[in-house]
Parts: structure tokens; C-alpha cells; sequence
């Protein structure tokens, strides 16, 4: 099966004034992280994460997670990521010869214990990202070497999470999409990551839940909401985005088509 490719920056440095929500996120890469300023919390299906002021994080890829980012009062939020790509794992992992075992690794994002190394490896990636983005791609795949080489020898555990190539395989749909449902990706992300094509997706999910994917998400997702309306006193707008939802209005009349009120009315 072909893996999902991405047309990904090697660093993104993020500097915001306001708080920023996002919906979903499908992680492509494995990206190392350093929180500069603010706080960034993040969820996966089964685990909550927060990182703050100076710390550092691995988010794993292939996997489903939302973000939610915190300026701090009459600040900044800053971030800086690294995008760890697989072609350049792969060459660090012939150097060092090194072929990982299979890891259970379920979580979306690893905390990275605290190092001045790191410190002065992010302080020297802002640095670069001072020069012209035009013809450096060369001294930005040096740049992630290093960094994939800090990484291994600091936490040498690491590597057979970086070092494991491996695409997801065929697992339990059902169980899959009632854990992830809420995540607004596209079907093909769905089918990707439980290890099908798209066409198979769509043939077993039919076969599983007597549905198409779309019209079941949809209800899934409405039925969430209303639960967390009626029962959990949340509002309209609290709950949209965590349900899967990507705007207020497309909830609310989806919503009010089901249950026959406006969620604003239905608490």
C-alpha cells in the first residue's frame, strides 16, 4: 500500500497573538517540537497532552490528533517544528545499521525530556531560517540529520519509533472509527491508516455498519453533540470542532435537521 505523502515544510516556525483551535490534524512525519512561549495542548483518541514554556515533544506520525494554542498573557505563542521526513530517517538509519522491532507506540505525541543540547540545536535552527528559503535545502537536510543524531543519542529509546518504517496495517474498522470518529479528516485518511485502500474502506465499512462513511459520521458526530449538550451542559460552540464538525453553521443546521431544534436550544 502507498503511504499518504505531504507537500511539508522541513521547519515551520508558528508565532501567534490569539488563542488558535484546530479541528483535526493528520500527522504526516514525525515532527520534534520546541514550545519557545504559550502553551499547546493536543488530544488523541485515548490521551491529553500539554507542553509549555521550554518544553520539547515528538508528534508521531501517522497518527489523529487535535491542537489547541495558548499565547501567553500579553504574548506570543511561539513554536518551532522540525519535520523529521522518512527518506532522511532512512538514510541515518543505514549509517548507524540499525532496523527497529515493532513498537506498540499508540500515542499521538511524546513529551522529550529537557537537554541544553536541544536548546542550543532549536536556537541554531532559528538561525538558519534567517536565510533566504530559496536554494538551502541542502543545509536544512544536515540541519534534521543533526537532529535525528541528537535525538538517538540523548534518548537512544527513540529509535524504534524513528526507525520504524513500517506503513499501518489492516486493523479493526469498527473499533477504529467509533474511537476516531470525531476526527474531521478525509475518508482517504480513514482508509489509510486502517491499513485499506480507499475502495476497500468503503466496501467494509458498508459491510460493518450497514452505512456509507460519510452519512454515518455525520450522525455519529451529531449524536456526540447532542449527548454533550443535553447531558454535559456544553455549548453549540464548544462542541462542534471536538465532534468533527468544521464550522458553527454547517453543525447547527445539520443539527437542527436531526433533532429538530437548534443546538442553541436543545441544552
Amino acid at each position: 500500500m502507498t503511504a499518504i505523502r505531504e507537500d511539508l515544510p522541513q521547519v515551520l516556525y508558528s508565532c501567534y497573538h490569539q488563542r488558535s483551535r484546530e479541528g483535526e490534524h493528520f500527522i504526516p512525519e514525525h515532527v520534534f517540537s520546541y514550545q519557545i512561549s504559550g502553551t499547546m495542548s493536543a488530544w488523541d483518541a485515548n490521551n491529553a497532552y500539554e507542553s509549555k514554556e521550554g518544553d520539547f515533544r515528538l508528534s508521531i506520525r501517522n497518527r489523529l490528533a487535535k491542537f489547541a494554542k495558548q499565547p501567553p498573557e500579553n504574548g506570543e505563542f511561539k513554536l518551532l517544528s522540525l519535520f523529521l521526513d522518512q527518506d532522511t530517517l532512512r538514510e541515518v538509519s543505514r549509517e548507524i545499521n540499525y532496523t527497529a522491532t515493532k513498537t506498540a507506540m499508540e500515542k499521538a505525541v511524546l513529551p522529550i525530556a529537557f537537554n541544553p543540547l536541544y536548546v542550543s540545536f532549536m536556537e541554531s535552527l532559528l538561525a538558519y531560517l534567517q536565510l533566504p528559503q530559496e536554494n538551502n535545502t541542502e543545509l536544512l537536510k544536515l540541519k534534521t540529520k543533526e537532529a535525528i543524531y541528537l535525538l538517538i543519542k540523548i534518548n537512544p529509546e527513540l529509535k524504534d519509533i524513528l526507525f520504524d518504517f513500517n506503513e499501518p496495517g489492516k486493523i479493526d474498522l469498527e473499533a477504529f472509527m467509533n474511537r476516531n470518529f470525531h476526527f474531521n479528516v478525509q475518508l482517504k485518511r480513514f482508509a489509510y491508516l486502517t491499513g485499506r485502500s480507499l475502495a476497500t474502506f468503503k466496501r467494509d465499512f458498508q459491510k460493518i455498519f450497514q452505512d456509507t462513511p460519510s452519512h454515518w459520521l455525520q450522525q455519529r458526530r451529531l449524536q456526540e453533540a447532542y449527548y454533550l449538550i443535553t447531558k454535559k451542559a456544553k455549548t453549540p460552540s464548544e462542541v462542534y470542532i471536538d465532534v468533527g464538525f468544521e464550522n458553527l453553521s454547517h453543525f447547527s443546521f445539520a443539527f437542527k435537521k436531526k433533532y429538530g431544534v437548534s443546538p442553541s436550544k436543545a441544552g
